[in-house]
């Protein structure tokens, strides 16, 4: 059994859609599709997964602005984030206008997530961690067995979440940072909202916001 994952950018904001599925069964899951609805479907279509259920990291239009429409057309449940973020989902249509996002909806996940949860999909299960600050509901996504985590807008390769957002909090995103992802270990990779891939054993050593030498 292994974890297979296809990244795909979408939104003006090139937010990271991963879609990720158990190579034994070919039912998985799509994490933070927040727009680009067809070229979702598209991609599902070349993978040939089957997809069980949608993720979300947090609240923000460009990770789940097409949540809903996507739950609808392939009629699976969304999980996630933190309740912590619903007035953030409440306002996605107005981000979406906002952001140039068309489509964008709202919606009421058919589960709530906090930290010590699990979600799983074919013989896949993945441990959820809270992980506020960027936003006060971010949730995390972990497969330890392929030493893999989808971290949202929590850090990046070089830098971490915004906190300028309402109910942002840089003292809470660099404990969850510290305190809750880099003890996963060195060697764990993540998929970051943004970007390229990093290790937080790389970040840990590199990263000018939550590197051992930056936080004494």
């Amino acid at each position: 059994m292994a974890l297979e994952v296809a990244v795909l950018p979408v939104t003006e904001l090139r937010q990271n859609c991963s879609l990720v599925w158990c190579n034994e069964t070919n039912r998985g899951a799509l994490i933070d599709p927040g727009g680009d609805i067809e070229e979702i479907k598209q991609a599902i279509s070349e993978t040939g997964m089957q997809v069980e259920r949608i993720l979300i990291t947090h609240g923000h239009c460009d990770h789940a602005g097409g949540a809903q429409q996507l739950g609808e057309d392939l009629s699976v449940p969304i999980e996630g984030p933190h309740t912590a973020d619903k007035f953030w989902i409440d306002l996605i249509v107005e981000q979406g206008e906002r952001f140039g996002m068309a489509g964008a909806r709202t919606f009421e996940p058919d589960r709530w997530l906090q930290g010590g949860d699990t979600v799983s999909f074919g013989n896949i299960t993945m441990d959820v961690l809270h992980c506020p600050g960027h936003t006060p509901g971010h949730v995390v996504f972990v497969e330890k067995d392929a030493r893999l985590a989808f971290v949202g807008d929590v850090i990046f390769k070089g830098s971490i979440g915004r906190t300028d957002f309402p109910m942002g909090n840089h003292g809470e995103l660099i404990k969850s940072i510290r305190e809750t992802l880099f003890p996963l270990g060195d060697d764990m990779t993540f998929v970051p909202g943004h970007g390229p891939q990093s290790t937080f054993g790389r970040e840990r050593e590199n990263n000018p916001y939550v590197s051992d030498d930056a936080v004494g």
